[in-house]
């Protein structure tokens, strides 16, 4: 589909799409889990004890983000008590990159909009 000026525009994500973009994004919304993340990459993997010492909160808080990280699948645990090892999901990281560069490359310039 091209507008007006010849670009190709992406068409609409469907709402499964937006759903689950919307669960990493919100995800993505905080720093620390943001932190969480560039540290796991940083390192690979880690265990909630090496998160505790490098974050300035508590061992719950840090539970509470790797859990809402986990939930959106952007991590993976591996349970070795009595700990448990996290890791970036390569699966469900390139999935939400994908997602989130599809809907940052639609055009919304819009010449007709005067606000």
């Amino acid at each position: 589909m091209y507008n007006k000026k010849n670009k190709m525009v992406k068409q609409a994500l469907n709402e499964s799409e937006i759903k689950q973009m919307a669960r990493y994004a919100k995800a993505l919304g905080h720093p620390i889990r943001l932190t969480i993340l560039q540290y796991l990459y940083n390192k690979s993997c880690c265990h909630t004890g090496d998160l505790v010492n490098i974050l300035p909160i508590a061992q719950s808080t840090v539970s509470q983000h790797l859990k809402e990280l986990k939930e959106a699948g952007l991590i993976q645990g591996e349970v070795n008590p009595p700990k448990v090892k996290y890791c970036i999901n390569q699966e469900n990281w390139n999935r939400a990159k994908g997602l989130l560069n599809d809907f940052f490359d639609i055009d919304f310039d819009n010449d007709s909009c005067t606000v």
